[in-house]
């Protein structure tokens, strides 16, 4: 149902339900999978072909940062060979994270992909997400024939691929991939905290946590913050009501 049809009077109601999109059922079922299955496994790439086809797996990292740019990760795995514990990023703590991507970088093809914070505010978080995740796919060893996404849009590639929401939890290379990207992009953050410190990128990543939000105030903004995020917004500029919310911007051609 569109939004413009839940507002307003509503109609009659009809015998017959509403259609579904054609990939509405799908989607139901990656969902269900997600509260079903307990951790990633390989199903996925094996439904699209694996291991005789190439199947990448592609996440990003840094979407909500107010600093900082956006990563991407392309990941193909070798099912023969890869590290025990994969799983989404978020479910674990950074040690283990930095030893699994250690072991990755010695079993599996991995593309990287960055977005800067000038693209972002050019493109906006959304976009600029889509471009890294293009150049990750375009930085594997060997191209893929397949590729698995997390969330719910494909990216311009140049092979077919399949949006899946919560992938990270689902697909075991999705997993590989968000390993991938949350590991580069922190010790892309560490870096830069050293060069700008007192906004804790050590810690919070550039995530708009209070000491970071504090030091803003207290310290401005540096070439490396996103203009187009409201709360770096409004401190440069209060007379802008809001930033790349919306814009117009073909994707097709990113």
């Amino acid at each position: 149902m569109s939004d413009a049809a839940t507002r307003g009077t509503l109609a009659p109601m009809s015998k017959n339900p509403p259609s579904e999109s054609p990939r509405e059922p799908q989607r139901k079922r990656d969902r269900a999978a997600a509260r079903v299955v307990t951790g990633p496994s390989y199903a996925f790439e094996i439904e699209h072909g694996a291991p005789q086809r190439r199947i990448c797996g592609i996440d990003e990292a840094g979407r909500g940062p107010l600093a900082g740019p956006v990563v991407a990760a392309a990941v193909v795995l070798d099912p023969a060979n890869f590290p025990e514990g994969l799983d989404d990023s978020k479910k674990l703590n950074h040690a283990r994270r930095e030893k699994l991507f250690t072991q990755l970088s010695a079993c599996a093809d991995i593309g990287i992909g960055i977005a800067s914070v000038e693209e972002i505010d050019r493109l906006n978080i959304l976009w600029a997400s889509m471009l890294a995740m293009s150049r990750a796919l375009e930085a594997l060893q060997v191209a893929p024939q397949f590729a698995l996404i997390d969330g719910n849009r494909v990216p311009n590639i140049p092979c077919p691929g399949r949006a899946i929401i919560s992938g990270d939890a689902l697909v075991l290379s999705i997993a590989a991939a968000s390993i991938a990207a949350k590991v580069t992009r922190d010790r892309m953050m560490l870096e830069l905290a050293a060069e700008h410190p007192g906004y804790g990128w050590e810690t919070n990543q550039g995530y708009g946590t209070a000491t970071h939000l504090d030091a803003l105030k207290r310290l401005g903004a540096t070439q490396h913050h996103r203009r187009s995020f409201a709360p770096v917004r409004n401190m440069l500029s209060p007379e802008i009501p809001k930033g790349l919310d919306v814009v117009e911007v073909n994707p097709l051609s990113l």
